[in-house]
């Protein structure tokens, strides 16, 4: 600007239209007068549904896991129905038919392999169900989920009608197996609805997939009194109505998109991308609350860079042992006891004492696991794991009735814990941006090791002539070197985040 400009655009200013007195300006020397501290972005998200809506969403989804998130594991009593009714007798031969065996080798095998491809593939599918969940949300796996039980309801039912045709059973079970966990790990999200009470609400859901199990319970009762007359093709008929209520449910009441955690939000408030954190992004949340020991130990990172870390690696090598020797046990608890005690009458009893307490653990262990997840930190969660896994282990070596017993309480107890605990230890040290594929491949992993499980029992009868100690000692002996070293690390790295948040 010339000088000429500048004088003009002074002189066009009114002399005489001074401000009044309280227009005036202090003349200060203070040089930072007006400067304040810069403020944080503010956390802008999209607002949260009601309290009721939320409320409704949770047992709502209850609900459905409690009829469809773990149904296949209930496969013992459902075994007895499918003998009943003469599913793969074919398989027996001239001599098993007269000798009228209740069930001969080459069916328990086929029928025993319905349960090993559904109970591994429910594991293994974590990875692709998560994978979905990250890419198109809960309600798309949702449906996903809805698809795959309405296949393996429907080719239950419709089963024995096709055996001339081709063997519908194991395709079938496999569906309802792989719809579990797409319905299941996609109620994950719904922790977050309530943040403060996220441990109960994961207690919640894990407690429904455990209890799930009793639904081909309650069908055997069924079944059993009314002589037969409530047949599969009828039941399976009826579970349709399962996932048209899911159907339903997540068109007019669950999210659209998953509930974010707070660290997750205070990331998209300061624009930060997940290879750069930025500065204001906490690690940890606003309160000292015990439970946040961890929290945001990895959030905002890609899932790569999680998947490197020792935080993955030693919870996934942790979850691999563990869940050996969980479903190794399920599936062997009547010929360890047989052993053990020396009896097949008595193994029966600890067996029916199992199926019983099994479903009924996941009920009685929720506000439990609740109040630990919500009110403890991940440190001792953690150590509590490991200690339980260590007297769970000792009591299963001891061949004594009384030990029998209180080795299948502390099981039924510790097995939604420990599901829960591992869930709940993805969530806060890895967010939920890659909770799907994080945790997926966790229990993908997993699943892939559980195919050992065959090995352990060839191991066990052809070793050790049937005798399960030496493989379980073995078992319990590896989770516990596994499992220190898990516990060590998070002690070292929680004093280093406490570090951090103080600076």
């Amino acid at each position: 600007m010339t000088l000429y400009e500048r004088r003009s655009s002074l002189e066009a200013f009114d002399r005489g239209a001074s401000p009044a007195t309280s227009e005036r300006r202090k003349l200060s020397f203070n040089p930072i007068a007006d400067w304040a501290p810069p403020q944080p972005p503010a956390i802008t998200s999209v607002p949260k549904p009601s309290t009721s809506t939320r409320l409704l969403q949770i047992g709502v989804a209850v609900v459905y896991c409690l009829l469809a998130a773990g149904v296949v594991f209930g496969y013992a009593a459902l075994k007895p129905v499918l003998v009943a009714e003469g599913v793969y007798r074919s398989s027996c031969t001239v001599e098993e038919r007269e000798a009228d065996v209740w069930v001969c080798n080459g069916q328990e095998l086929r029928l025993n392999l319905m349960f090993t491809v559904a109970a591994v593939s429910t594991n293994v599918c974590a990875l692709p169900v998560g994978t979905i969940l990250d890419r198109f949300g809960p309600r798309v796996a949702s449906l996903v989920g809805v698809a795959f039980i309405s296949l393996g309801a429907a080719g239950m039912a419709f089963a024995a009608d096709l055996a001339p045709l081709f063997d519908a059973y194991v395709p079938a079970y496999l569906c309802l197996a792989l719809g579990g966990p797409f319905v299941f790990i996609s109620a994950f999200q719904l922790s977050n609805a309530f943040p403060a009470h996220s441990g109960l609400i994961l207690a919640l859901l894990t407690g429904a997939f455990d209890t799930s199990s009793a639904v081909f319970l309650a069908y055997r009762l069924l079944y059993q009194s009314s002589d037969g007359a409530f047949t599969p093709k009828k039941f399976f008929l009826v579970y349709l109505l399962v996932p048209a209520f899911i159907l339903l449910a997540q068109v007019f009441i669950m999210p659209h998109h998953s509930y974010q955690t707070p660290g997750e939000l205070a990331e998209q408030a300061g624009d930060s991308s997940p290879d750069e954190p930025s500065d204001t992004t906490p690690l940890l949340p606003a309160d000292d609350s015990p439970r946040s020991d961890v929290w945001g130990a990895l959030h905002g990172r890609p899932a790569t860079s999680q998947i490197a870390s020792p935080w993955f690696l030693l919870i996934t090598l942790f979850t691999l042992i563990q869940m050996t020797r969980i479903n190794y046990f399920v599936a062997t608890v009547r010929t360890q006891y047989a052993f053990l005690l020396q009896s097949d009458a008595l193994a029966a009893q600890i067996n029916a004492f199992f199926d019983l307490a099994l479903p009924l653990g996941g009920i009685f262990a929720i506000p439990f696991i609740g109040a630990v997840l919500d009110h403890t930190p991940t440190l001792f969660v953690l150590s509590l794991l490991v200690a339980t896994a260590s007297v769970i282990g000792a009591f299963g070596l001891v061949s004594t009735m009384w030990a029998a017993h209180v080795n299948i309480v502390l099981f039924v107890l510790y097995r939604p814990l420990y599901y829960t605990a591992v869930s709940d230890y993805c969530a806060k040290v890895f967010g939920f941006a890659t909770f799907g594929k994080v945790y997926g491949l966790v229990i993908c992993i997993a699943g892939v090791g559980n195919l050992g499980q065959t090995g352990l029992d060839a191991l066990t009868h052809r070793r050790f002539g049937g005798d399960p100690r030496p493989v379980n000692g073995a078992l319990e002996a590896l989770a516990g070197v596994v499992g220190l070293a898990l516990v060590v690390f998070v002690a070292w790295r929680r004093r280093g985040l406490r570090k951090d948040v103080d600076e």
